[in-house]
Formats: C-alpha cells, structure tokens, sequence
C-alpha cells in the first residue's frame, strides 16, 4: 500500500488553518493587550505627578462624563 501524504488530507489541511488563524489571533490580542498595558502605565505614572481629568462621552446616552484623579505620592514597588 501507498503511504498517504499527511498534506494531501483535506482535514489536516483545514486543522493547520484553524491553527493559524487562531495563532494570528492571539497574536493580535497579545499586541493590543501590551498596547492597553502602555496607556495605563502612561497614564499612572501622570497621575502620580499631577492632577488629570478625564473627559468622557458615553456613546449611548450621548452624556458628558467627568473623572477626576488626583495622586500626590508614587507607588512603593
């Protein structure tokens, strides 16, 4: 008997695809997590230092929201 190539299967080949999609996936997900990451730290380490307020619209009642933060001493690691 002739061995199958695996590449030839039809199910393999759709496995590998779902795998690489879902690895693009977490891929991206993985990126706007570490971007998320960035902001927050950016925005603790501003807050630690001075005054900040956050202006912010809610998309459904269409409201002006007002969040303000006020830190005078930076976090002990």
């Amino acid at each position: 008997m002739a061995k199958k190539d695996d590449k030839s299967n039809p199910v393999r080949e759709q496995q590998a695809l779902e795998t690489e999609r879902i690895n693009r996936h977490l891929e991206m997900l993985e990126q706007r997590l570490d971007n998320l990451d960035s902001m927050v730290t950016a925005v603790a380490e501003r807050v630690m230092k001075q005054p900040m307020t956050l202006n912010i619209t809610c998309p459904k009642c269409n409201r002006n929201i007002e969040i303000a933060i006020i830190g005078n001493e930076k976090p002990r690691l």
